[in-house]
């Protein structure tokens, strides 16, 4: 994919500095403004504001909503599942939960910590040592 971002890279340099409104950017991205809305809204973009608070797309919006829409793509799945993707890899806990659910799913391997925690517990209920 690192070769897709210098692409969109290339495709999207446009005048240092420039801003462009939604329509625009939409027009540049071949979608609407509806769908970058929505992308905002689940947090893979965020355009600052302009005057009279019309959001001002540049050319690291402009990337990241082309590398957005590249992945959505390349992986088959939705702006959300992108946005969760996102979520997984900044909150911790949110991590850990996944983390979890493939362990249980048996789609994740167990840590090497938690494999010897198990053996440790396997261990005690044998020789019948209290924790």
């Amino acid at each position: 994919m690192r070769d897709v971002l210098d692409s969109i890279r290339a495709r999207m340099r446009g005048a240092a500095g420039e801003r462009v409104p939604i329509t625009r950017a939409a027009d540049r991205l071949g979608t609407t403004p509806r769908m970058l809305r929505y992308r905002e809204s689940l947090g893979l973009l965020a355009p600052p504001r302009g005057a009279g608070g019309h959001r001002e797309y540049g050319e690291r919006e402009l990337v990241a909503a082309a590398y957005a829409a590249a992945l959505e793509h390349h992986y088959d799945v939705g702006p959300s599942e992108v946005a969760f993707a996102l979520r997984v890899l900044r909150d911790v806990t949110v991590a850990g939960d996944v983390r979890t659910l493939g362990q249980l799913a048996h789609r994740i391997a167990p840590s090497v910590a938690d494999a010897m925690d198990f053996d440790a517990q396997k261990a005690r209920r044998l020789l019948r040592i209290p924790r």
